[in-house]
């Protein structure tokens, strides 16, 4: 159970966080594995954790917002690995704060870019290498609990989030008959690189919310990533999976 030898995963934003995470857990169970960052020091990095697990992986510094660098870079992935079985567009951010009124037309496209456009740039062209291979596939996508909640001064970000979590309904009807599974994953407050910076007040609040008065760890993330690339969850598509220790069932 929870096999991946022989199975090849992309990870986008895997050079850090939880897509690092994701590529660990993969690692750990078999899978050979594409990280792409635009970094190349971050990629660098990541690449040599990863290797001192074991696994055989591969970092590519490429931009999922042009969408001429991911055709470049998801042909070198495959050309290197011979295939990719499944996909983590994970690669994202939280934008720029303020009251959605207050945000310029650059800072509302370029969220939507972040979270949006580069999941669907992403995975065009896996989704036609599986067809064309007629491989069965999964399809993952980092939304967030944000999703669901009301977060002031976060609307693109929320917006965004909600986004991809249609798509991903969308896309599992439409590549279901092709054995493709499409989820998301949708993260609480882990602590991150980039969550560690926000305010002490947010955090604290974070850890109050949560059911289990703990903050998330990239530790968490790891396991989702596997069983999701498994066949283990070949029966399960067009799903928003919370991971969140319970913050967003636990109100005060």
């Amino acid at each position: 159970m929870f096999d991946l030898n022989g199975h090849v995963a992309l990870v986008t934003g895997g050079n850090g966080g939880i897509g690092l995470a994701f590529a660990r857990g993969l690692v750990k169970c078999g899978a050979r594995v594409a990280i792409w960052g635009r970094n190349p020091e971050k990629n660098a990095a990541a690449l040599s954790e990863l290797e001192k697990l074991g696994g055989d992986v591969a970092a590519f510094a490429c931009d999922v917002l042009n969408v001429e660098d991911v055709a470049t870079n998801f042909a070198k992935t495959v050309d290197h690995f011979g295939q990719v079985d499944s996909c983590f567009a994970n690669a994202g951010g939280s934008g720029k704060p303020g009251r959605l009124h207050e945000l310029t037309d650059q800072d509302w496209h370029a969220v939507v870019d972040l979270n949006l456009n580069s999941v669907v740039n992403t995975y065009r062209p896996v989704i036609n290498h599986l067809i064309e291979r007629d491989a069965p596939g999964k399809l993952v996508v980092t939304s967030s609990i944000a999703a669901h909640l009301g977060i002031g001064n976060g609307a693109g970000y929320s917006a965004t989030k909600a986004a991809v979590a249609g798509l991903t309904r969308a896309l599992a009807v439409e590549l279901g008959r092709n054995n493709i599974q499409v989820n998301a994953v949708l993260p609480g407050f882990v602590e991150t690189e980039m969550s560690v910076n926000t305010p002490k007040y947010f955090q604290d609040g974070a850890r109050r919310r949560t059911a289990s008065g703990v903050i998330g760890s990239l530790e968490d993330m790891e396991g989702i990533a596997v069983f999701l690339a498994s066949q283990e969850s070949n029966y399960i598509t067009g799903q928003e999976i919370v991971i969140d220790g319970g913050q967003s069932i636990f109100p005060m």
